[in-house]
């Protein structure tokens, strides 16, 4: 029995003193085969079992467990990559960073209309785009999938390029001389489809980072990007203070490589 290391004379609700406690346990590892249930976690900690929910859904809430309906909760493993927020960044760079090799499996890479993406790059909506799509592999593991369309106007020297190990960055420098300076995301959270789930190899407990891009050279659009990132393998990062408020980090005057 644990209920002797909760503060039952006024101190913080049960829920968040459980909350805490398991957290410290956690963090030392204890769970990492296996996570016990509600009713084992009541009886070791003598309380309710509304008392071990709270504390339960609070753990999730903050990314700590995960749970699929119906299921036992687990320890979420930590992100295997992360990569700061504002930066403009390079995938391929924070994968190889991370000690993990990146590889791309090359779904398709031609030229292509599309009116949408088109105005997008405030272009005519009949104006061919150069199209790009890869499996982003980290490892051995499916990371992400990728989507990018460029202006083939500039672009189309890279139907020439071996986009398994290289970032389209570089390649675009190399063959054209342009270097994305700008560029403006938007990041949401989405549940992947079951066909990217099955793409991707992940859980259907899984979550995804959906990020699209808009991506600029000395003022003028270049790049329309959407990539579905496994949210269980790819965190984003930040910082913040008392005296600063919220501060981005990691941010560079250019793409090094994505």
């Amino acid at each position: 029995m644990k209920d002797d290391q909760l503060d039952r004379e006024g101190g913080a609700p049960l829920w968040r003193q459980l909350q805490q406690q398991l957290l410290r346990r956690i963090d030392d590892g204890e769970f990492a085969s296996r996570f016990p249930g509600e009713l084992a976690l009541a009886e070791e900690y003598g309380v309710s079992r509304q008392t071990v929910r709270q504390a339960l859904r609070e753990l999730r809430a903050d990314g700590v467990l995960v749970a699929a309906r119906g299921r036992q909760p687990r320890v979420a493993p930590p992100a295997e990559i992360s990569q700061p927020v504002g930066a403009l960044y390079s995938l391929f760079a924070a994968v190889e960073a991370s000690g993990l090799q990146q590889n791309s499996i090359v779904r398709t890479l031609d030229i292509r209309a599309d009116a949408v993406i088109a105005e997008r790059l405030e272009l005519e909506g009949s104006a061919p785009l150069l199209y790009l799509e890869r499996l982003r592999l980290a490892g051995e593991e499916p990371l992400a999938l990728d989507r990018v369309w460029l202006p083939a106007s500039v672009a189309e020297p890279l139907l020439q390029a071996d986009f398994q190990h290289t970032s389209l960055y570089a390649e675009l420098h190399r063959r054209t001389g342009l270097r994305l300076d700008q560029g403006h995301e938007q990041i949401r959270a989405v549940i992947p489809t079951v066909a990217e789930r099955l793409q991707l190899r992940c859980g259907d407990d899984a979550a995804a980072l959906s990020i699209s891009r808009l991506g600029s050279a000395s003022g003028t659009p270049i790049e329309w990007r959407h990539t579905l990132v496994r949210g269980d393998r790819f965190a984003l990062t930040a910082e913040f203070s008392g005296k600063v408020g919220y501060r981005l980090v990691g941010s560079h005057p250019e793409l090094a490589g994505r």
